[in-house]
């Protein structure tokens, strides 16, 4: 078990493809809704708006995910292992007082792991109204959502094994499609100028109010760090060059779509779907499910293993803990998982739509990153690197 788990933190081909299917489910959905939540939040579909956004979205991704996580808190894990309960670990004896930190942390992870679920199948599973408007999407929500959860006592072993190709399968699809519609609005690329990203900010009253929507493309970077003990830091590095740069050709594709179509249609369409080529629907929107069960399950898995840490911390009280499987950090709580479950449900059932859900998410995302920030500056400070 300790070399297949070494052999996985090993730089290999077959370590990357697997990174893709832990790491990036989370970051990887986002493209399904952040176009769609700016576009919405714009009273005019300009060209330097949206450039603007496109830009504030390629400079988040390389500042705080890029820079903020892979290339400076990934060197802070605790004997390989990450997370906001690794990293006050390391700084306890000092800072005593950093428990309420890692506490606030780790409460935004599991409102995370509620929230995730909903708005990632919820936002796949919308794909369909563009082939029926009518087709009723809740059902189908909820069933997914069921058996998600219902299927986390059995563990995820065997079919744990089809994520790293079914991410790697969408990461591609995701830069295809988004490629192909550049050529529709090669103009898009000057977003890559961040002067845009200033303007968009400085000249536009609601540029500042959208920034929220727009930190919803660094959802789940907080899994690059807390995934180190599964994946390996090398690992997460070298795959994330390849997810980025799918990333931002969609997000780019999306963005020259809305600039091609006019404001009509891209309010009355998610963009995400919008650039997918009609003959391609059905399987886009297949495989775009699938994309969100695997982000959904990554969240479902890391808000057991927090509380594992919590109850090992004396945050939480202890719990009945099995493990399911023999693959290191499997554990299963049927406490946290029918938690975790029931609010999923009451989320879905009460913002009915994806769009109603974006505010709540991004929330959690920000308490969760800004408290590993501020862990992460008493730990610099702490081996006086800052």
């Amino acid at each position: 078990m300790q070399s297949v788990k070494s052999g996985i933190r090993n730089i290999s081909l077959a370590g990357i493809i697997i990174t893709l299917g832990i790491v990036y489910g989370d970051i990887g959905t986002s493209p399904l809704y952040v176009i769609s939540a700016i576009v919405r939040g714009m009273h005019h579909l300009e060209t330097d708006f949206i450039l603007g956004a496109l830009s504030c979205i390629i400079w988040t991704l390389t500042m705080q995910t890029t820079i903020k996580y892979i290339i400076i808190t990934l060197r802070a894990d605790n004997k390989g292992e990450g997370g906001i309960f690794a990293l006050f670990a390391l700084i306890r004896r000092r800072y005593k007082w950093a428990f309420i930190l890692a506490i606030i942390g780790g409460s935004a992870i599991l409102a995370d792991g509620v929230i995730t679920p909903a708005i990632t199948v919820v936002s796949a599973v919308e794909g369909l109204k563009i082939l029926n408007p009518g087709i009723p999407v809740l059902p189908i929500v909820l069933l997914i959502i069921s058996g998600l959860f219902i299927f986390q006592q059995f563990g995820t072993e065997k079919i744990g094994r089809s994520y790293g190709p079914i991410m790697l399968l969408w990461f591609t699809v995701l830069g295809t499609i988004g490629l192909v519609q550049i050529f529709s609005f090669p103009q898009v690329l000057l977003a890559f100028n961040p002067y845009y990203a200033y303007k968009f900010l400085t000249y536009y009253p609601e540029g500042f109010i959208l920034l929220g929507a727009i930190f919803l493309c660094t959802t789940g970077a907080e899994a690059l760090y807390s995934d180190i003990g599964h994946c390996g830091a090398n690992n997460i590095r070298i795959s994330w060059i390849f997810v980025k740069a799918t990333l931002i050709l969609n997000y780019l594709g999306q963005g020259a779509w809305v600039l091609s179509n006019g404001e009509a249609i891209a309010r009355a369409t998610n963009p995400f779907f919008g650039i997918m080529p009609h003959w391609f629907l059905i399987p886009g929107i297949i495989i775009a499910t699938l994309a969100a069960i695997i982000a959904s399950q990554a969240l479902i898995t890391g808000s057991f293993t927090i509380i594992s840490e919590a109850i090992s911390l004396n945050f939480w009280p202890r719990m009945r803990k099995t493990y399911p499987t023999y693959i290191k950090g499997q554990v299963y709580i049927p406490g946290i998982n029918w938690f975790l479950f029931i609010n999923c449900i009451i989320i879905i059932l009460l913002f009915k739509e994806s769009a109603n859900m974006e505010a709540a998410y991004g929330l959690a995302i920000t308490i969760t990153m800004l408290m590993t920030t501020m862990l992460l500056s008493m730990y610099l400070r702490l081996r006086r690197v800052a």
